[in-house]
């Protein structure tokens, strides 16, 4: 019989990485190939150019135009949807049996949002915080309960 084996996904805007648990004695292990980076970008790059501008239809005002959606908050979300194509993708090869999602509250809603139904199915966790620095060895306390093999 096949291991059952849980990926746990962490995530924010600009970095992700999967790990894989087997269970207890293996602990959590990095996927080699599945550490999902964005390049870093200073907001001047970002917005490039500068906003338009407006005539007003009464008079000679004129006034600037606000972007309609902000540029680093699309940087993030096509980021993860990115990283949930490839989960998506991983979960149709049956390659994980459940999986456990760890991200900031905005990456778990856009996440969300980019999941397959069958990947979803799939989720048996969801933790809303940031864990993207914290060292694998320290990981363990922060998914107690949330990594229980079937």
């Amino acid at each position: 019989m096949k291991p059952s084996v849980t990926w746990v996904l962490i995530a924010d805007g600009a970095q992700a990485r999967i790990l894989e648990y087997t269970g207890p004695s293996k602990g959590l292990t990095q996927i080699e190939g599945l550490k999902f980076e964005a390049p870093r970008l200073r907001s001047g790059e970002i917005m490039a150019d500068r906003p338009g501008r407006a005539v007003s239809s009464v008079g000679y005002g004129r006034s600037g135009m606000e972007q309609r959606t902000d540029p680093r908050d699309h940087r993030e979300t096509e980021f993860l949807r990115t990283v949930a194509e490839t989960i998506n993708q991983k979960a149709l090869e049956n390659v994980f049996r459940k999986l456990v999602i760890a991200a900031p509250p905005t990456a778990l809603g856009d996440l969300r949002k980019f999941l397959s139904n069958g990947t979803k199915e799939k989720i048996s966790a969801e933790i809303a915080k940031d864990l993207t620095t914290v060292p694998i060895l320290q990981l363990g306390k922060h998914f107690e309960g949330a990594l229980v093999l079937q």
